[in-house]
Parts: structure tokens; C-alpha cells; sequence
């Protein structure tokens, strides 16, 4: 079992990493309970949220706190996730990253061009799925809309809910592969080398020095 010691550097607070697993947690109940309600075949899995009815009436309650959640989640990782020139070559990089060959590629800072994609790609997600449950809400607003937008909305749910979940497995088979990543957001904490390897921008900014032997 790995331990912190004095020299291990602190990459997320304890807020951060609650928030984070609640953002989580909600989002696995949502992508279970939307499938279930998104086609007969996957009808079964109502039966872990009590049936039909409850799996209908808990999905948008489910919702608002995934987006409370991460809008606190966003709005502290905002600025780290913008786009910088060293970004648009790692991206050109792309071959080299898949290989494990980052010393072809530009320093990272907090976060690497992959994951800021993935950012804003959960960003505009969210807000077309928020936007759209709000509409197909039924027992609360889809009354004050007429049936052609309700429909519409229902396609845009759907489309942004595949590519949310197609983006959340990215995002969790990415920090399975590399190596430390979930220890970063489980207990908080990085080693130096790890920081050095896989984000150098950043570890010099933390540490306004070079790597610790």
C-alpha cells in the first residue's frame, strides 16, 4: 500500500475529490436509470431504482444534482482547461502519446489536451441535457411546450447522453492506463515523478523548481 510522504504534492483538496465522486456516482445512477428508460430491452434495470415508476420520478432529481454537482466541479477547473499552442501540438502528437513517447510532446500543465477536450465536451453535454430534461419533464414542464419541441428535445437528450458516456469511458479507461491518476483523485495526492512525467508544466509551476530526485 502506497504511503505519502513530505515530498508528494497535493493535486486535488478534499472538496474537490467529494465533489468529483458525487459528479461520478450521479452520473452512473443517470446513465443506468436513462438506459432503462430508453429502450424495452433495458427495461430490467428499473428493477434497482424500484420499478417504472420510481426509476421516471428519480432520473431528473438524479440530473439536477450531477449538474449543481459539477458546475461547482467546472467553475474550479475552469481556467486550467483552457486551450494553450503547446495543447494544439500534443494534439498533433497525438501518435506519440498513444506510445508512451512523451518526450516527443510539449510540457503539460494541469491538465493535458485530452482531458480539456473532454472538459468542455462534458460542458456542452450537460447543458443540452439539462436544457432538454428541463423540456420533456413531463409532470412539471413539458405542458408549457408544444409536442414538435418535446420530440426534438428527446432526440437531443438521447444524442448527448451517448456521447457523454462514450466520453466518460474514455475518460476512465485514460486513468486507468496511466498509472496514478485515480490515486490523484481518491486520496489527493501525486508523487513528484509522476507530476514530472506526466505533467512538467505543472510541476514546475507547484514546485517552482526541477524534478526531486
Amino acid at each position: 500500500m502506497n504511503t505519502r510522504n513530505s515530498r508528494d504534492i497535493v493535486r486535488y483538496a478534499a472538496a474537490t475529490r467529494i465533489n468529483h465522486w458525487i459528479v461520478a456516482i450521479s452520473f452512473v445512477l443517470l446513465a443506468l436509470s436513462g438506459l432503462a428508460l430508453f429502450h424495452p430491452a433495458l427495461f430490467w434495470l428499473t428493477n434497482l431504482f424500484g420499478g417504472g415508476p420510481w426509476t421516471r420520478i428519480l432520473h431528473p432529481f438524479i440530473g439536477c444534482v450531477m449538474v449543481a454537482a459539477f458546475l461547482l466541479l467546472a467553475a474550479e477547473m475552469w481556467q486550467d482547461n483552457f486551450l494553450q499552442p503547446r495543447d494544439w501540438v500534443w494534439l498533433q502528437r497525438i501518435k506519440d502519446v498513444v506510445n508512451n513517447r512523451e518526450e516527443n510532446l510539449p510540457e503539460v500543465g494541469r491538465y493535458n489536451a485530452g482531458q480539456k477536450l473532454l472538459f468542455f465536451t462534458m460542458v456542452g453535454c450537460l447543458i443540452v441535457l439539462f436544457l432538454s430534461g428541463i423540456v420533456i419533464w413531463r409532470i412539471y414542464f413539458s405542458a408549457f411546450f408544444s409536442i414538435r419541441v418535446i420530440r426534438l428535445a428527446s432526440l437531443l437528450h438521447a444524442f448527448c447522453a451517448f456521447v457523454l458516456i462514450c466520453a466518460i469511458i474514455t475518460h476512465i479507461y485514460a486513468a486507468i492506463w496511466v498509472k496514478g491518476s485515480i490515486r490523484a483523485m481518491t486520496r489527493g495526492w501525486v508523487s513528484p515523478g509522476w507530476a514530472w512525467k506526466h505533467h512538467r508544466a505543472w510541476f514546475r509551476e507547484v514546485t517552482k523548481g526541477s524534478p526531486q530526485k
